[in-house]
């Protein structure tokens, strides 16, 4: 079963347990079983896969840079993976790309940790949510010795929450510096702190370490999102006490505690106790330790972020003495502050100067500030002017992601594009003062000349996520005629029409969507598309149409009465071969049609509201409908459908079903679940008959999307491409003869997690697949 996508969401541990150590169970074990099947189940294709590149796009709460290494540096998704940094083509790479089907959950990534004694070890703390429903599989550290290039899993008896409440807080996973053996990882839920001795083979419950934590930031959330224990947050080692292959003596660990904050162990772990005189209130979200002075800094919030917090300080420990000061750029004793705080950095070269950012403060910005003096004075990156004028020690360049502008024009103090939020990862480069990034919801943004900021002159930040495609993407289309080969709808950030797939287009306008679940073009009138969205940047409709090939828009003139939302998936619109018709299934209204490009609407009878609803490629009559486990026709344009007496379908589960470009009536319909609650059939079924009856493939064992490209050469039906399980074998396949045989065309290197969603193949480019994933944009492929 797929993943709930993108905004989803409790913990597993045996009694006991807690204090028994957890071995390895084997790198890609599981895939390299996997490949043995395939060499005898299925046959393998050669292709290259890459980004349709849209940069960025969702939440990077995490940058860390190694300490010893000039130019290491990694960052972290809450559900796109883990990436690391190529200096020299100034481009992420992404590291998790391995990460299959069943384990999906392992690509929101919580924590990373790179290891400055030995550079080419990293660590990551994976796991996307903590309710089993959402993610069934506990928790991994995965383990890599090459700088990601390939990776071990220890399995953890417990989940985590890499796209849950708080996940921009920490790091949680740390490296001691000195003993570089032992691993330390503050977990939510709970569960406490842990420890690995052997580089992360295996880890245990440090079980005398005295505080789990008890923040939740929701208590009364049924759900499993936002009434999970926020847990233990942060390891910081006092680099001072240590002695190259030994444990550190001094180390600090911050707790999700309003009353007790920070404990500190001299004696490497054996015995801890509560930082005396500490401050109580808030929770700690960002802690660092400064190896030359001994201060510990620590920036605070009253939520666990990362889309609200209101209040916050900053606070600065002096570990000589355990004197703490409040160094607040505003207090939170001041009316002022109506944010809390989270990035935190100081420049390993001048350890006294140091940048914190408000955790989110949506109106009108959020702010970075800096101080040279240790928090004793602060500057801001942008300050009032006259009302509503602000004045900026910045400027900047989003030309390679113009979509960051988010079409919007607002008024003053307002500005687009928006300096930031969520910005729980501020990161100055420990070897060049010049240079630091930071993580937005949407984007990395960086800056060379940081130290211009003290002088008074301009800083100049600029995208900084070229390789790095963190969306959820609902749908994809590739008509056969056009400027754009590839269209897409995205999650959060609305959706792009390709004319180059090696560049981020603009977002789609007129109107804005801040999602796009489902897109359609006319299959004989192509340059007819139509889209639906949830609307944002001002606009209130869900429908829009292009009538020349998506190069302009124009919003629906009215809508079915009760419209909610656009519709849940990619078949939640659909317009007819000739262009003519568009039948509509939105959320909170009937299913409608249109005959005049959405200025009037009338409600389709024989439907239940929210179905999947598709058009004929050839017919410009019919449509057809699905809905558990019944499939419907319409021969009159979507005004009534019938039931036909197709039976064997799923009756639960994700079903997706696409009519065949070329041939009236040739349909195919992907889904099912094997779930022991649920159990329905599963797999991938072919009507040619517009739905009267279904054959089901038997060599497709689980089927979930199913698309199509141009024909093989010498074939007259198109090639078939599909995210299923075949054979025994998960992945990618091609058909060049209507299903009789399969073509696995990934890899076990290229499995991209969950990419059930959405899949098309290009009708000019023989070969050309795209698809969409959950986390890591859109992904096409080629063959080589």
């Amino acid at each position: 079963m797929p993943p709930t996508p993108h905004f989803s969401r409790r913990a597993l541990l045996a009694a006991g347990a807690s204090a028994a150590a957890f071995p390895l169970l084997g790198p890609t074990a599981s895939a390299r079983a996997a490949s043995a099947r395939t060499a005898t189940s299925a046959r393998c294709a050669p292709y290259t896969f890459r980004n349709a590149e849209i940069v960025g796009g969702g939440f990077v709460p995490g940058i860390i840079f190694n300490q010893s290494e000039p130019g290491l540096v990694y960052a972290r998704t809450d559900i796109g993976g883990a990436y690391r940094f190529d200096t020299a083509a100034k481009r992420w790479i992404p590291l998790t790309d391995w990460i299959g089907w069943d384990e999906y959950g392992h690509t929101g990534i919580i924590s990373i940790a790179t290891d400055e004694v030995d550079p080419d070890r990293v660590y990551l703390a994976a796991g996307t949510y903590t309710n089993p429903d959402w993610d069934p599989n506990p928790a991994a550290i995965l383990r890599s010795s090459d700088r990601g290039r390939s990776w071990q899993t220890t399995r953890l008896p417990f989940r985590l929450g890499g796209n849950m409440p708080g996940r921009g807080i920490g790091e949680r996973l740390a490296v001691d510096p000195s003993g570089n053996r032992i691993l330390y990882l503050g977990v939510r839920g709970g569960y406490g702190l842990w420890r690995s001795t052997d580089y992360g083979k295996t880890l245990a419950q440090v079980t005398n370490f005295p505080n789990v934590g008890n923040f939740t930031p929701d208590p009364t959330d049924t759900s499993g999102y936002s009434n999970d224990n926020l847990g233990v947050l942060q390891v910081l080692f006092d680099k001072r006490t240590g002695k190259a292959g030994r444990a550190t003596r001094t180390l600090y660990v911050t707790v999700a505690d309003t009353d007790n904050i920070l404990y500190r162990s001299t004696d490497a772990g054996a015995t801890w106790a509560r930082v005396p005189g500490q401050p109580t209130g808030y929770i700690p979200h960002k802690a660092v330790f400064d190896h030359v002075g001994g201060y510990l800094y620590l920036a605070t919030s009253n939520t666990a972020g990362p889309y609200d917090g209101s209040k916050g300080d900053v606070w600065k420990l002096d570990t000589a003495n355990d004197t703490w000061t409040c160094i607040s750029p505003v207090p939170s004793t001041s009316d002022n502050d109506t944010f809390g705080y989270s990035g935190l950095t100081i420049d390993r070269q001048n350890p006294n100067t140091l940048m914190v950012s408000t955790q989110v403060d949506w109106y009108p910005d959020c702010i970075l500030f800096r101080s040279t003096d240790g928090g004793a004075s602060w500057t801001r990156a942008w300050d009032w002017g006259t009302y509503p004028d602000r004045t900026l020690r910045y400027d900047m360049d989003i030309s390679t992601a113009p979509w960051l502008a988010w079409n919007a024009s607002p008024s003053l103090p307002e500005m687009a594009p928006k300096l930031g939020w969520m910005m729980e990862s501020v990161e100055i480069d420990p070897s060049d003062s010049g240079h630091f990034l930071y993580g937005t919801g949407a984007t990395i943004y960086g800056a060379d000349n940081l130290t211009d900021w003290d002088s008074g002159a301009t800083v100049h930040l600029t995208v900084r996520a070229q390789g790095l495609e963190e969306t959820s993407v609902g749908c994809v289309i590739s008509p056969p005629t056009g400027a754009a080969h590839l269209f897409s709808g995205v999650g959060d950030v609305g959706g792009f029409r390709h004319t180059d797939l090696h560049k981020a287009p603009k977002m789609y306008d007129t109107p804005t969507f801040g999602a796009t679940p489902a897109l359609d073009y006319a299959q004989l009138a192509p340059h007819v598309i139509v889209r639906v969205g949830s609307p944002t940047s001002g606009w209130t409709q869900h429908f829009a149409i292009s009538t020349d090939s998506g190069d302009t828009w124009t919003p629906s003139g009215s809508e079915p009465s009760g419209v909610t939302g656009p519709g849940v998936d990619d078949q939640a619109v659909a317009v007819s071969a000739d262009g003519k018709r568009i039948v509509w299934s939105p959320a909170g209204a009937p299913v409608s049609w249109s005959s005049d490009s959405g200025a009037t609407w009338t409600a389709s009878t024989g439907l239940a509201n929210g179905v999947p609803v598709r058009s004929d490629r050839v017919n410009p009559a019919k449509f057809y409908a699905y809905d558990a486990g019944v499939f419907y026709v319409s021969t009159d344009g979507g005004n009534r459908f019938t039931a036909t007496a197709a039976t064997g379908l799923p009756t639960s589960g994700n079903v997706r079903f696409k009519p065949a470009p070329g041939h009236e009536g040739d349909i195919w319909l992907a889904g099912g679940t094997s779930k022991s609650t649920t159990p329905t059939p599963y797999g991938l079924w072919r009507s040619t008959d517009s739905g009267a009856s279904f054959t089901r493939s038997d060599a497709v064992d689980e089927g979930d999307v199913v698309g199509f490209g141009k024909a093989a050469p010498g074939a007259s039906y198109p090639a078939v491409y599909t995210s299923s399980k075949i054979n025994g074998v998960r992945g990618i396949f091609r058909s060049d003869d209507a299903g009789r045989s399969w073509i696995r065309i990934n890899d076990d290197r290229h499995q991209y997690a969950w990419t059930g969603n959405t899949m098309t193949g290009d009708p000019r480019v023989y070969g050309r697949v795209y698809f969409g994933t959950n986390g890591r944009g859109v992904i096409y492929g080629d063959t080589k």
